[in-house]
């Protein structure tokens, strides 16, 4: 067992309605609002609503595996652990859990500096900014959002309260709006199957799935701060699903709602589709209220973003699996702050340098091969070799929903195109070579 059972210092304070709240406004954050007229886009006509659907699906039947390995390993850094656990038996868990750790130094900056971007971005709706502008805004949020994390887990779990209350009643305007609003028939002139479902559809209809999973992903939070929540065993499944089937419901509501109302051209040339389509029904004043209130729910997923991927470095520091000054606990607020401020500083670097939709596809490509697809094999291979050991919770049919999972995101990583499928391959054969290295020098922990 990897001694983040025995050795982490954090206090299990969040309860099911505080680890359910942190999955959903990580969920949430700024990506509908700036995916919604990119899956339009590339749609061109045909129903947009299936790539929400599958992206539910893909979360929902890959939940089973977080479920499996969250109970059964539940410490802060989630996947970390579940890499380095499931492997272990091989001889290959500090290899695939380097590996994680390597891509979310990368990664977790990234997906702190796409919602940042897109704050940015739609701030723009209240006041024009330039380029420079936006970048002075997006930089400024993660330094802001750093410095609210800087506290006692337990006043963490409060102010997530108070952010989801928000972006629940946020969600829930816009979709009384689209249901107070709705024609039928626009809805079906957005949302046309073709008549011929050629590979050519197939093709598009992944690339859209791969910018609505990244609206999806986010439900497994809770598992990367295992380590404070309270009865893992029971709350960390049930946060999951309830995350999921919430979120599902109000993605599927809201992209239907607005396609029952606006025109698909209209949907597609929209940089603030929520703004315009507040502004259409309402009026102007209206749809500058709605963008603070989307800002808002921007500002909660960070939140609850940092706040997890935070805990992954550290887990590894502890496991001697990466630099020891990532493991130093906060002598009074007992969170690990290394961790955060060095996370809030590589996001707020990468928050000036890319672009959005760029920023979005690289997460996706990043965290399929290791984080989504090797930690299932890792689940499937580790259920047996210990085939007499209890699980606290175990996936129906298995291992079914997990091969599934598995063909989905393996669907999911050839849509992402070449170029993308080459940088991701590439970062798992440089990671892989430092682990070597590392090992051969003496840096790195068994296995």
């Amino acid at each position: 067992m990897s001694n983040n059972n025995s050795g982490e210092k954090l206090t299990r304070e969040i309860n099911l309605t505080q680890a359910t709240a942190i999955n959903m406004i990580d969920m949430v954050g700024i990506g509908p609002f700036v995916v919604l007229p990119l899956v339009f886009l590339n749609m061109a006509g045909s129903s947009a609503i299936l790539p929400w659907l599958l992206g539910a699906a893909v979360a929902c039947i890959d939940a089973f595996t977080w479920s499996e390995l969250g109970t059964k390993f539940p410490f802060a850094g989630g996947s970390y652990n579940f890499l380095r656990e499931t492997y272990k038996p091989f001889r290959l868990g500090g290899f695939f859990s380097f590996l994680f750790i390597w891509q979310t130094i990368i990664q977790a900056p990234l997906v702190i500096a796409s919602g940042s971007i897109g704050f940015a971005q739609y701030a723009s709706y209240l006041y024009p900014l330039t380029p420079i502008q936006q970048k002075i805004v997006s930089g400024t949020l993660v330094i802001a959002l750093t410095a609210l994390l800087y506290r006692k887990i337990g006043s963490v779990g409060k102010i997530s309260l108070i952010l989801w209350g928000g972006v629940m009643c946020t969600l829930a305007w816009i979709i009384f709006g689209a249901a107070t609003h709705f024609r039928s028939s626009v809805f079906m002139a957005n949302n046309i199957l073709p008549h011929e479902l050629s590979f050519a559809f197939f093709g598009v209809l992944g690339m859209s799935t791969v910018q609505t999973i990244y609206c999806y992903l986010g439900y497994y939070n809770v598992c990367h701060i295992g380590g404070e929540v309270q009865q893992p065993k029971r709350v960390i499944p049930r946060s999951m699903f309830l995350s999921i089937a919430g979120i599902t419901f109000i993605y599927l509501a809201m992209a239907s709602g607005i396609s029952g109302v606006l025109p698909a051209s209209t949907i597609r040339g929209s940089q603030f589709i929520v703004s315009t389509f507040i502004e259409f029904i309402y009026g102007k004043q209206a749809a500058y209220f709605a963008t603070i209130l989307i800002l808002w729910i921007a500002f909660a997923s960070l939140f609850a973003v940092m706040l997890g991927y935070s805990r992954v470095p550290y887990a590894a520091a502890l496991d001697g699996n990466f630099f020891r000054v990532f493991s130093k606990i906060h002598p009074t607020k007992h969170f690990p702050h290394i961790s955060l401020l060095t996370l809030g500083a590589i996001a707020f670097c990468f928050s000036l340098l890319f672009k959005l939709k760029e920023v979005i596809t690289a997460i996706v490509v990043m965290r399929i091969i290791v984080q989504f697809i090797g930690q299932t094999i890792g689940l499937i291979l580790y259920r047996r070799k210990k085939r007499n050991e209890s699980f606290p919770y175990t996936m129906p049919l298995f291992p079914l929903p997990a091969i599934i999972s598995m063909v989905f995101w393996g669907c999911i990583f050839l849509s992402t195109g070449f170029q993308f499928m080459l940088y991701g391959c590439a970062a798992i054969i440089l990671g892989s070579l430092v682990y070597y290295i590392r090992k051969r020098a003496g840096f790195t922990s068994g296995d």
